[in-house]
């Protein structure tokens, strides 16, 4: 079982994050490779909240691919291209995530591979393994 960890001796967390998130051994973990805001056509969404959704569509596939949801998310690590995509990317990132809080940084970069690009989304997860 993840276990969220936020101290009330550190400031609180800015947005819908924990500080910290402990897993339990023995655990199974997943890395997904940064996800572009970009369907299996090659389609990209004009909108940076658009873009986000699809980023974690994107690893939401990946973790199925290995048995996992959202909920085995332990990290994510985001980076857009303008202080003004952050509130529509953390949008998108709550909407997956839901309840489930991992452990998140947000960095603003000058850009991606295409221009079109706002965001970029990357993620690690685990998943207890039974006996």
């Amino acid at each position: 079982m993840h276990r969220a960890l936020t101290p009330t001796d550190l400031p609180a967390p800015f947005a819908r994050y924990s500080h910290g998130m402990e897993v339990a051994a023995p655990a199974r973990w997943v890395w997904c490779s940064g996800q572009l805001g970009m369907d299996e056509t090659g389609y990209i969404p004009d909108s940076t909240k658009a873009q986000a959704a699809l980023c974690f569509e994107n690893a939401g596939k990946i973790l199925a691919a290995a048995g996992m949801s959202p909920t085995d998310v332990v990290r994510v690590n985001a980076y857009v291209t303008d202080r003004a995509h952050m509130t529509p990317y953390m949008e998108a990132r709550d909407a997956f995530f839901d309840e489930h809080m991992p452990a998140s940084t947000l960095m603003i970069v000058s850009g991606f591979t295409r221009p079109e690009f706002t965001v970029e989304v990357e993620i690690v997860a685990a998943q207890q393994v039974t006996a």
